[in-house]
């Protein structure tokens, strides 16, 4: 079984691929099990995006909760997209499963554009693309180590688990939805609402309010938003455009 969470679809699009190319099944987060069964010779795959340097706290909460029963011979792996760098995902990921009698054979990273586009500017299609074409043919090299069942770290650009103790602070603060403002354009769709994977936005009167003091800084609500309505921070976000994997 393949995992994922995807709040734009690149961790979806490598899960999906995969699977695809496994035999094997791809599945969000936000609807498995948190009971996890590994049949003989079954693969655990995780994708997963690279929030500041480290897990999303929606993975990271899964990985908390979910119990995992294995019967030997289950070959594990994660996959971390990113945009500078994976951080220490595969660490990160790595000591939670431990934790849940699960040993991580093998981490792997791939560049993809970032949706992060407070710093991310993906307004050019034509530059997105060629960044998805690279992406591509990293998938596939991983496709290959999957196959041959590579052990070890092999992601690119790695940091230090230490940078996680300066991290998780800058993280938390950039996960306040106090951050995240609404612009006129909105049309009460209520997309963003039914979307996020927290439950941070309600639909009040027509218009969608943050009622959590922090969210999970995906980044779904403002680039599904059909008017582009929805901001963050000091304004870059709406010149640095929208994105979804085609």
């Amino acid at each position: 079984m393949i995992y994922y969470f995807s709040a734009t679809g690149n961790c979806k699009y490598v899960a999906q691929t995969i699977a695809s190319e496994l035999g094997e099944r791809a599945e969000s987060i936000l609807e498995a099990s948190a009971d996890i069964h590994l049949a003989k010779d079954e693969v655990f795959g995780l994708v997963t995006p690279t929030y500041f340097w480290e897990l999303p706290t929606v993975v990271r909460e899964f990985l908390e909760k979910v119990e995992i029963e294995c019967t030997g011979d289950n070959y594990s792996f994660v996959i971390a997209t990113f945009g500078t760098t994976p951080g220490c995902t595969g660490e990160d990921a790595r000591r939670l499963l431990k934790a849940k009698g699960l040993l991580l054979d093998a981490a792997y990273s791939i560049r993809m554009p970032d949706n992060w586009t407070v710093w991310f500017d993906l307004s050019d299609p034509e530059k997105v693309a060629k960044q998805n074409q690279k992406a591509d043919e990293t998938l596939k090299k991983v496709l290959g180590k999957i196959r041959k069942k590579e052990q070890g770290n092999h992601q690119a650009l790695r940091v230090p688990y230490l940078m996680r103790t300066f991290t998780d602070k800058a993280f938390s603060s950039a996960r306040m939805t106090s951050n995240l403002y609404l612009e006129d354009s909105c049309i009460g769709c209520g997309l963003c609402a039914k979307n996020c994977p927290v439950a941070a936005i309600e639909m009040q009167d027509g218009k969608p309010v943050w009622v959590k003091e922090q969210c999970a800084l995906c980044f779904g609500c403002l680039h599904h938003c059909p008017k582009f309505a929805i901001q963050y921070g000091n304004g870059a976000t709406k010149k640095h455009g929208q994105y979804t994997h085609p």
